[in-house]
């Protein structure tokens, strides 16, 4: 399940992922929550925390975030990825050099410190 994190600044988008990601969660809860900060900003910041209880992503997951990484590839201004997993750390350090914004990932025990670098 996909959640969205309130406390942050308006150019900031942030979601916390918990259980097992459907390509559900992406249509209901990442696309329209990314196209409404959209609608009041030309660049986005996001926050993707994959929470402790995160148990991995269904296919359908993992090709809505890419179909979501490419559609929307030039409005992103940072992102951090907030996780313990490594497998997806490395991955998303590896891809991260084909983004054209910084990526930074942090630990979950620093997310207060990934969002104070994503609204820097």
């Amino acid at each position: 399940m996909l959640k969205i994190i309130n406390d942050l600044p308006a150019n900031v988008l942030g979601v916390s992922a918990e259980g097992k990601i459907t390509g559900s969660d992406y249509e209901k809860v990442l696309i329209p929550a990314l196209e409404e900060k959209l609608n009041a900003n030309k660049k986005v910041r996001m926050i993707y925390q994959l929470g402790s209880d995160f148990t991995g992503f269904e296919m359908s997951a993992m090709l809505d975030d890419a179909k979501v990484g490419l559609k929307y590839i030039s409005v992103w201004d940072r992102i951090a990825l907030v996780s313990d997993h490594e497998t997806i750390n490395s991955f998303a350090k590896f891809f991260g050099h084909l983004m054209t914004c910084e990526l930074r990932i942090f630990r979950n025990n620093e997310l207060e410190e990934a969002k104070s670098w994503v609204t820097e």
